[in-house]
């Protein structure tokens, strides 16, 4: 329930910087080249009492263009249930059938790039190859593995303080193109699931400099 609410309450936030876009004058053709940042709304996630990720991600990025943006993201979280469960819209998210017997701790570094359009909306393709640990329950490592991990993203970039700081609300596709296979207890469990996640929400912030 608390994540229900917690996924409308970001919605009504996207919908409401909406209305923020007067603030940018229509002829305004400077912008800052690098910025830093992270995503926040998978940082709130580290509160959660279930499939808590301890999430770190740095996002540093470069600003080729007006429109055109390059970021790398160093990151990492873990997991026990399989990533083909949307956190907010699908009910077996968290049940005690669908948990892995331990959880998958992964380290990536992603190269994402932004194409931005009218009125400050963008779509971003972010690719991630991630390096996995598999653990059981008492935090013995099991295996190792591998995967590419992709995110397909629209979002819309609002400045903020004059363009000192900015927040991206968005929406995205995850895609688990490539990894290998998993171990026993934790393939049988992620096998029931799509690759793809259609509507994960996420808020980026950042710093201009």
């Amino acid at each position: 329930m608390q994540k229900k609410v917690l996924f409308i309450g970001i919605l009504f936030m996207m919908v409401s910087i909406l209305q923020l876009k007067a603030q940018y004058a229509k002829t305004d053709t400077t912008h800052k080249k690098w910025f830093v940042g992270s995503s926040m709304f998978v940082l709130f996630g580290n509160l959660a009492t279930t499939n808590s990720p301890d999430f770190f991600q740095l996002n540093v990025g470069y600003r080729i263009t007006g429109k055109d943006v390059i970021t790398i993201e160093p990151k990492t979280w873990k997991y026990a249930w399989p990533n083909g469960i949307h956190p907010f819209l699908n009910k077996a998210y968290g049940k005690k059938e669908e948990e892995f017997p331990g959880y998958v701790r992964e380290y990536g570094v992603s190269l994402s790039y932004q194409r931005f359009f009218t009125n400050n909306w963008y779509a971003e393709l972010n690719v991630m190859p991630t390096w996995q640990s598999f653990k059981d329950r008492q935090d013995k490592k099991i295996d190792n593995g591998f995967q590419i991990f992709n995110t397909y993203r629209v979002g819309y970039h609002v400045k903020l303080f004059k363009d000192r700081f900015f927040i991206q609300p968005s929406l995205a596709i995850t895609h688990r193109a490539y990894h290998t296979t998993l171990p026993n207890g934790f393939k049988q469990l992620d096998d029931q699931w799509s690759k793809f996640v259609f509507g994960e929400p996420g808020l980026h912030v950042g710093f201009n400099f």
